[in-house]
């Protein structure tokens, strides 16, 4: 499909900058077969039923933006994957002034290697020392905001929090899995006392999440590997809630590509562990998921060509006019949409 059928224009001032205090509070356009209506993220437990099953990713942001140098040259590092206990795949401003074998200083007596040039431009790096990477990045690294916030304001001491979810506990990930961003303990126990049960799951976002989509057609875009694992015990709940005729909510869609990496033709979740780079377009037919939670998405990106697929391209195009129309807030601190087709 042409990359611009999922082009819309979107008033910078739509763009949040902090998310809905408290949590919950944040507005919700639920969408399903009957239309559109406006609501807030508290209402979900009445906006479910009993016996559904929401499906959250455990991934927890990881300090993964850092700024170095070698020698003279100033060099902006972005985690995007883990390769191997000190190695990390990274997108990187300058690259070009950097050779396989050179060393990149950070702050905080923290350096790495240059090991290997990728096709896409990115860089993988090793770490060096004897200390675990996750503490050298505690201390040279800087939480990951999506640029289309950092480009507006400097990142602060409250994105510490905010830009984690409740359920983060897996380090690894260099971007929120944002639509979980919105849960409280208060809305976790209105699910609770509604009969909506819930899950997670784990997938290490990437930076590759807020790249552009540069080709003119789909067909040409690759997307870029992300590891996520689906236990079997998980595996084998998700199946017995749908077995039951309840639905599987994927919340985010971080969570609804792994459900769907894992999920076999005749709808069977099978237990997964690995890399996955699935890229849904409309024409794809979803196997695991029964709707999903979500954030606004920028255009022409393949988080919009994924909720597109989902319900239909016109649909979300309405359904993103009104929102638009009627100030919702868009991308990571933003509102949110339940669409279930």
């Amino acid at each position: 499909m042409q990359v611009d059928l999922f082009d819309f224009a979107l008033p910078p001032e739509r763009i949040a900058l902090r998310p809905a205090v408290p949590r919950d509070a944040a507005r919700l356009l639920h969408v399903d077969r009957s239309g559109m209506a406006d609501r807030v993220v508290a209402e979900l437990p009445s906006l479910l039923r009993v016996g559904d099953m929401l499906v959250f990713n455990d991934t927890r942001v990881i300090p993964a933006q850092l700024d170095g140098r070698r020698g003279e040259a100033r060099v902006g590092v972005t985690l995007h994957k883990r390769e191997g206990p000190r190695r990390w795949q990274a997108f990187v401003r300058n690259a070009r002034r950097l050779r396989d074998g050179d060393v990149v200083a950070f702050d905080a007596d923290v350096s790495a290697r240059v090991a290997t040039r990728h096709t896409d431009g990115s860089l993988s790096l090793d770490f060096l020392g004897e200390e675990p990477v996750e503490l050298l990045l505690e201390r040279a690294g800087r939480m990951p905001l999506p640029p289309y916030i950092a480009g507006k304001r400097t990142p602060d001491a409250r994105d510490a929090d905010d830009y984690q979810t409740m359920f983060a506990a897996q380090p690894g990930a260099v971007a929120a899995p944002t639509a979980a961003l919105h849960f409280t303990p208060a809305l976790m126990a209105a699910l609770d006392a509604a009969g909506i049960a819930h899950r997670t799951l784990t997938l290490h976002v990437g930076a590759g999440t807020f790249l552009p989509v540069k080709a003119e057609d789909t067909d040409d875009h690759a997307m870029h590997a992300e590891w996520g694992r689906l236990d079997p015990a998980t595996a084998a709940e998700l199946n017995a809630v749908r077995a039951g005729g309840g639905r599987v909510i994927a919340v985010g869609t971080t969570s609804l590509r792994l459900i769907e990496s894992a999920a076999d033709e005749d709808g069977t979740i099978r237990p997964f562990e690995g890399d996955t780079a699935i890229f849904i377009t409309p024409g794809y037919r979803f196997r695991g998921i029964d709707g999903l939670l979500t954030n606004f998405h920028l255009p022409r990106s393949t988080l919009f060509m994924l909720v597109s697929a989902l319900m239909g391209l016109d649909v979300m195009k309405a359904a993103y006019a009104h929102a638009i129309e009627n100030g919702y807030r868009f991308y990571s601190y933003g509102d949110a949409s339940l669409l279930l087709p």
